[in-house]
């Protein structure tokens, strides 16, 4: 347990901090999985809507430093691979 005032305060910031990032993880998450819903009943309008979407939020947590920058790429390079073979 923390016991001098800088220690309390730092170990408040840092609950704080860690609910926010698992808050963005979440959403991260769940536009993902948006897009592989779409992409697995085979609606591709549907799909690159929520792939858009889904960009967004990557870019946002890879701003953020919540998720590294190759694994924003790779993400979003397979959901694209994945989108173009539904064509």
């Amino acid at each position: 347990m923390a016991n001098s005032p800088q220690a309390r305060k730092r170990a408040r910031q840092s609950e704080k901090k860690r609910q926010q990032n698992a808050g963005n993880r979440s959403l991260f998450r769940t536009r993902i999985k948006q897009v592989l819903k779409f992409i697995e009943s085979g609606d591709k309008e549907n799909a690159e809507k929520a792939y858009g979407t889904a960009v967004s939020v990557v870019d946002k947590m890879t701003s953020k430093k919540i998720i590294h920058k190759n694994k924003a790429a790779r993400y979003k390079s397979r959901l694209l691979k994945h989108i173009r073979a539904m064509a």
